[in-house]
């Protein structure tokens, strides 16, 4: 199959998908944030810069994009075209994720990996998640 769009248009297109504060990624953030939990994002010091993090816990969620990190999903499908270039691309995101996953292990972080397809259905991927991290913790209210 032909690509639709010329080399210009799609190296355009492919440039302004961003790296951080994606979609899915808000979406889970604001939903934990309206259950209670608090977090850090994208912690400089930790492997791979995390997109939700929890100090306190040592966990941190990880946000995929299916087509970037090779999801087997509809989502995650190759491209029909230029397959010369995408394959050793998404193999080379999936060899760099699980490093990142390891690296956090042996400093004694726990990692959970959520993928964009699983934000659909966002009340199942928050109960993973709750399960994942444990109820949030109890706020001290503020003293007014």
């Amino acid at each position: 199959m032909i690509d639709t769009r010329t080399p210009e248009q799609r190296r355009r297109i492919m440039q302004s998908v961003g790296q951080k504060n994606t979609g899915p990624e808000i979406a889970i953030r604001r939903a934990l944030h309206r259950l209670g939990y608090r977090f850090r994002l994208h912690a400089r010091t930790l492997p791979g810069r995390p997109d939700i993090v929890f100090p306190s816990r040592r966990k941190v969620i990880l946000v995929h994009g299916c087509f970037w990190h090779g999801h087997d999903c509809s989502k995650g499908r190759l491209p029909k075209s230029r397959n010369e270039y995408w394959k050793p691309k998404i193999e080379a995101n999936k060899a760099r994720d699980e490093r990142t996953v390891n690296e956090l292990k042996v400093m004694g972080w726990e990692s959970l990996v959520i993928w964009q397809c699983e934000v659909a259905r966002l009340d199942v991927a928050l109960a993973t998640i709750t399960r994942f991290l444990g109820p949030p913790k109890k706020r001290k209210p503020h003293d007014n």
